[in-house]
């Protein structure tokens, strides 16, 4: 496929299955406004990525791995409600506010303590707090467990499907190269590589469709022709940035209509 074609359903968890450098967080980046499609539609919440940048930001909520967003010498607590004033709470609200998310993601134990002592599971539930903040209808996941070990990935898995997913309703777009985080946490995924979606559907839709025994890995290879750790950190070839960091004209994404 030329391009990026999809739709996610309100509620669902969609993932966008690929290997470093596949183009995954380009996607997000397009998703959160951060840079611009050269070609094509994307909306957000029913909101165009482009006319309405606004409406889109009100709607969303982002989660990554850059520790380097948080302020080290700040607490959890002092972090969160520096966060809280950028959407316009303040005092009492945002405190309640700021008190009730670090019970959700269970940090209210070390609520004073300085992020820089934050073992990394601790500083990705910090994130994912954060990305809570304005109750968006819409979270967009980064890689959430990358660098994490196997426990405490599992851990926040577990925690994103029970409490973000099944309690607070959310419909989550999440980028991933771990197979078993797809396979536990996506109801759809899209095989991504080079820009370019391959294919869409269940994890179960996926192995069925290849035939008796697939497993998610033999889905990728057949599609991509490629292993996932063949890829490890190269740039994705479909997108090529200016020196502003922008898509110049040409490169793969946003030549069709997206919607999240």
């Amino acid at each position: 496929m030329d391009g990026v074609d999809l739709l996610v359903e309100k509620g669902e968890v969609f993932g966008i299955l690929g290997p470093n450098g596949a183009g995954k967080t380009t996607l997000i980046k397009i998703l959160c406004t951060l840079i611009l499609p050269t070609e094509g539609i994307a909306r957000v919440n029913g909101y165009d990525v482009e006319k309405e940048s606004g409406k889109v930001r009100e709607s969303i909520g982002l989660v990554t791995t850059d520790e380097r967003s948080f302020y080290w010498r700040l607490t959890g607590r002092q972090n969160l409600e520096f966060f809280a004033s950028l959407h316009n709470f303040y005092s009492d609200d945002a405190r309640d506010m700021v008190d009730e998310l670090l019970g959700v993601v269970d940090l209210k134990f070390a609520a004073d303590e300085r992020f820089l002592n934050y073992s990394a599971g601790m500083k990705q539930r910090m994130a994912i707090a954060r990305g809570l903040l304005n109750d968006p209808a819409v979270l967009l996941m980064d890689e959430p467990t990358r660098s994490l070990d196997p426990g405490a990935a599992q851990g926040l898995r577990d925690f994103i499907k029970e409490e973000i997913v099944r309690e607070r309703g959310k419909t989550i777009f999440i980028s991933t190269h771990n197979l078993e985080e797809a396979e536990q946490l996506c109801d759809r995924v899209a095989i991504f590589d080079d820009g370019n979606i391959k294919a869409i559907g269940s994890p179960g839709e996926l192995k069925t469709a290849l035939g008796d025994g697939s497993k998610l890995n033999d889905v990728f290879l057949h599609y991509t022709g490629k292993k996932f750790e063949e890829r490890a950190g190269a740039a994705a070839p479909g997108f090529r940035l200016d020196r502003r960091g922008l898509p110049r004209r040409g490169g793969g994404l946003g030549r069709r209509r997206g919607e999240v």
